[in-house]
């Protein structure tokens, strides 16, 4: 049987307004069209609907127990996709979304913060982690998705790039390199370092940075997390290239920063596992990130995608 939701509401119409075209005009179809559904829909289920005068229209039997009927499922499947819609919507779920802590520390809050202002029945969870665990909640499903610096070569994540930040020297301000308002890599020759660790989405692409630039450095100590390295700069054992994200430093710290030249940056990333759609809740809160890193970080943005 082929009986289509146009069909039953020009039947309904018909049957509430006793007119062909009063029915029309108000599902804002001619009287021909509404003549012809009706025709097709007592075709399709072998059976007499209206009877027909030149003066008035009237319900068979059969049409008026099919009334009741009709209504109540076109109310129960209204119902249902008014439900659906409400999800496709974005107006309710638990989002869950991992990050590094420099982007957690900047970037995560004012997101956060938006997301409640614009979503209020979505629940923005964040994991703030270094950008291993990160990696691999995305691959296990355990968020739905993360916001990490560039990956190294993970073929199941499904990457957007939304900004780019870049790297910067961190110094005692009476460091003999922070008396210049910019400081070449190849300057760094020889210097001590204090460098994030290796679970740390930055140090790979220093690493990489050091090595174009053949600079040589001794590392003094590889660190978890930024706060950490500012405090062990204040103690005068070395200098230290981090992102612009870790900034800014803490209050009276004795600590100043030079931009570094030429400029090397890492892309900020939305990652996903490829080949996973998002939920409805998740996609928002995806877009929302994007978004506010655009209006955030402009100058840093880049919107390619990979």
């Amino acid at each position: 049987m082929n009986v289509s939701l146009r069909q039953l509401r020009v039947f309904l119409a018909v049957a509430e307004h006793r007119n062909f075209s009063r029915a029309g005009d108000v599902i804002g179809l001619t009287q021909p069209a509404v003549s012809r559904c009706i025709r097709e829909l007592e075709s399709e289920i072998g059976i007499r609907l209206l009877d027909r005068t030149t003066r008035e229209v009237q319900l068979t039997a059969e049409g008026a127990s099919l009334v009741g009927e009709v209504g109540r499922l076109l109310d129960e499947l209204e119902t249902t996709l008014q439900a659906a819609r409400n999800v496709g919507e974005q107006r309710r779920g638990r989002v869950r979304v991992a990050s590094s802590p420099t982007i957690s520390a900047n970037l995560m809050p004012a997101c956060v913060a938006e997301s409640l202002q614009r979503y209020p029945q979505i629940s923005l969870v964040l994991h703030d982690q270094v950008q291993r665990a990160n990696i691999i909640s995305v691959l296990n499903g355990d968020v739905d998705f993360g916001v990490i610096v560039e990956p190294q070569q993970v073929d199941e994540l499904h990457t957007e790039s939304i900004m780019e930040d870049p790297f910067c020297l961190i110094l005692p301000q009476n460091h003999p390199l922070a008396a210049r308002t910019s400081v070449h890599w190849q300057d760094l020759e020889r210097q001590k370092l204090v460098l994030l660790d290796y679970a740390s989405g930055s140090r790979p692409l220093i690493d990489q940075a050091l090595a174009r630039q053949d600079v040589t450095c001794e590392v003094v100590q590889e660190l978890g997390h930024p706060t950490t390295v500012f405090h062990m700069l204040q103690t005068g054992i070395g200098i230290a290239v981090m992102p612009r994200l870790a900034l800014p430093l803490p209050a009276d710290s004795g600590l100043a920063v030079r931009p570094l030249v030429p400029q090397v940056t890492r892309q900020i990333m939305l990652a996903r596992r490829r080949n996973r759609s998002l939920s409805p809740a998740a996609q928002v809160v995806w877009q929302l990130v994007r978004q506010m890193a655009s209006a955030l970080y402009p100058a840093q943005e880049n919107q390619a995608g990979r």
